[in-house]
């Protein structure tokens, strides 16, 4: 009784042995598909800002999909709001030197110099007919030279105030001059061009999704400060998606641009047809070493990318590809 577990003991262990080496045999003389494997990749786009400030809002999270022109988050910059109010401030203030020089003087300021002018005109008429009665007595050796001098410059004086107050009167029927109201518009121009400006950074708090696709990374969090052009999220588009591989040059032979092969996906479970459109050396860094005692020699690798004939659902970066050799 004691020598029967012994003996299926030994059954066992050689029935293990025998479908060990059957299992050995099958691998190794039964001809085996070989795979290159390589990745999905797809186009992803960092999103990014051209103004420094605060997050105030974030519309999505990872894994929200998104359209071209969806708002991705806000920013507030007080500064921008400063400039606003600034260039706002400017433009009224040129409008309204460009109004003044355009309508020219008022009424009032019209009458004001008219009232100048005349007042300068009796004084001048005064002028002239105190003199000329001077000069009459000096002519009659009644006064000396020296009177008559000074009312010779007093009527020249009445003379000069006239003539500055027809001026006045004139510039001010006249209105600006055409200089000046090319000054006031051309500053018109320079604040409203300012204004536009302030506008356009204030369109540039609200980022948008440049493409369609799906947030696939968000780097930065509400509340928090970021920097022009410092990345907030990472759009990928799965629609435009590839497959990459890494081949060494003499796998080579058969692959060119524009060929067809059949990749497979095992996370789909799908044989997709795809098309090769890309082939680069992957650069020095991948070179497969020979040994030069056997004469051989460096074969570089070069990295290969084939897009699907038609968009694949499910497809996404980071699937395993298998390329059958």
């Amino acid at each position: 009784m004691k020598k029967i577990p012994a003996i299926l003991m030994l059954t066992v262990i050689v029935a293990l042995i025998i479908a060990a080496f059957g299992a050995i045999r099958h691998f190794a003389f039964v001809p085996q598909q070989e795979y290159q494997q390589g990745q999905i990749d797809a186009r992803r786009v960092m999103v990014a800002g051209k103004l420094a400030g605060r997050i105030s809002k974030f519309s999505v999270h990872e894994g929200d999909s998104v359209t071209a022109g969806d708002i991705i988050a806000e920013i507030y910059s007080p500064e921008v709001e400063a400039k606003k109010l600034q260039a706002e401030g400017a433009y009224k203030a040129a409008k309204a030197q460009a109004t003044k020089a355009k309508n020219g003087s008022r009424s009032e300021q019209i009458d004001a110099a008219k009232a100048m002018m005349e007042k300068a005109e009796q004084a001048m008429k005064l002028a002239k007919s105190t003199y000329e009665r001077v000069q009459q007595l000096y002519d009659d050796s009644v006064l000396p030279v020296q009177k008559r001098d000074e009312a010779e410059t007093q009527k020249n004086a009445a003379d000069a105030q006239w003539e500055a107050a027809k001026a006045q009167y004139t510039m001010a029927l006249n209105g600006a001059r055409s200089e000046d109201k090319a000054a006031a518009n051309a500053l018109v121009l320079q604040a409203n061009g300012a204004k536009a400006e302030v506008n356009a950074y204030l369109k540039e708090t609200k980022i948008l999704a440049p493409i369609s696709g799906e947030i696939t990374l968000k780097i930065s969090e509400e509340g928090e400060v970021v920097g022009a052009g410092m990345p907030v999220v990472a759009i990928t588009d799965l629609k435009e998606a590839w497959a990459v591989f890494n081949i060494r040059e003499d796998a080579l032979k058969n692959v060119s641009k524009g060929k067809e092969f059949s990749i497979f996906i095992p996370a789909l479970e799908k044989t997709i047809p795809m098309e090769v459109y890309y082939i680069a050396s992957a650069g020095n860094y991948a070179i497969w070493k020979s040994s030069r005692e056997s004469g051989g020699f460096d074969l570089k690798t070069f990295e290969i990318r084939l897009r699907p004939k038609a968009p694949v659902e499910g497809l996404r970066p980071g699937m395993t590809a298998l390329w059958k050799k």
